[in-house]
């Protein structure tokens, strides 16, 4: 049974194996056995309360229960930005006009801005190609909203995800291209990777003072704004239909969206409910969705994938279903549809 799980000290290894299968794009998962013991100690710190609120973050994996295997990573920063700068692109007009020659026009303009500071964040969004299938991907990627729903208190009032943006047919970014290298003078993935290592000093340092004008990039480079790269729309369905939205906010490096909402207008505050668990040895198959189902604890955090049909307060889980979550009869969990109520998986 696949099981998404919070991270525990002893995950090291795991996680190194997954960056190595992430690869080089994935700059938040480095296969670096240090840097994941140190992330691994501060979700641990986390969940104990003893970490600074700029330091808070989250990292669950998904789990093939059945052989051990650690088979995807997700995480959940708490509050971005408040040791190190969290910089976008943010995107307004400026409307000129001329009362004398009855003219105006509206351009649309890009400009640093670090407005998202204090936002949580969801991060670091990675599952084994093998394992991209059954609804694995969803699970992995929606069961961090359960998170939020059971323990809203430890989050911030708002939240947003960096989408990775478009690339061209030879993995160039057309908008850096046009705009990062004018100012920093070295490559995309030169200034990335800096970036993930948490060396941020030079974005300040090197930006742009004044607003870029959109129109004044060239078509591909204007294209890029706002469009996530080709294996990522899935990904940006997915987080849009739980409540998540492009607002103002790209990716200072390669144009992605930043999508935002406010938590409490998330789908999971609205739709997950509460229930009691009842372990029986066959279920009545008629009526039944899939749903997220969570248990309620902390540092055992679990969230698996069931086909059910809550009622009367009541959801009938199977033996297996109940060990996966560490959950008795009688106990308490929160459950929620896979998908939306018009949509249905595909």
């Amino acid at each position: 049974m696949i099981v998404m799980r919070l991270c525990r000290p002893d995950d090291v290894d795991a996680l190194v194996e997954l960056a190595h299968k992430a690869g080089p794009g994935m700059t938040t998962l480095k296969p670096d056995h240090a840097v994941q013991a140190s992330r691994l100690d501060r979700v641990q710190r986390t969940v104990d309360g003893t970490a600074p609120l700029a330091e808070q973050g989250y990292l669950f994996v998904l789990e093939d229960s059945d052989s051990g295997q650690a088979v995807g990573v997700c995480g959940l920063e708490v509050a971005v930005g408040l040791d190190q700068p969290f910089y976008t692109y943010r995107m307004d007009s400026f409307v000129h006009a001329s009362r004398e020659l009855g003219l105006w026009t509206k351009m649309d303009k890009l400009h640093m801005s670090h407005g998202l500071t204090g936002y949580s964040e969801l991060c670091t969004l990675f599952l084994d190609p093998d394992f991209r299938v059954n609804g694995n991907g969803a699970l992995l990627s929606k069961a961090r909203f359960m998170f939020l729903a059971q323990f809203p208190e430890r989050f911030a009032e708002h939240i947003c995800a960096e989408m990775r943006g478009h690339f061209d047919e030879n993995g160039e970014s057309p908008f850096w291209k046009a705009l990062g290298t004018h100012f920093y003078r070295i490559d995309f993935h030169e200034a990335d990777h800096l970036v993930a290592l948490g060396k941020k000093s030079f974005l300040a340092e090197l930006m742009p003072r004044y607003p870029v004008y959109i129109d004044f990039l060239p078509p591909e480079a204007q294209a890029c704004i706002g469009k996530v790269h080709k294996d990522t729309e899935p990904a940006r369905r997915l987080l849009e239909a739980e409540g998540l939205r492009l607002e103002h906010h790209v990716d200072i490096f390669e144009g992605g969206p930043v999508l935002e909402a406010r938590v409490d207008s998330l789908r999971v505050m609205r739709d997950s409910q509460l229930y009691r668990v009842e372990i029986v040895a066959e279920r009545a198959a008629a009526g039944e969705q899939r749903y997220l189902v969570a248990n309620g604890e902390l540092a055992d955090f679990r969230v698996i994938l069931a086909s059910a049909n809550p009622t009367d307060g009541v959801i009938a889980l199977s033996a297996e279903h109940a060990q996966a979550l560490h959950v008795k009869s009688g106990d308490t969990v929160r459950a929620m549809t896979l998908y939306p109520a018009a949509k249905t998986a595909s």
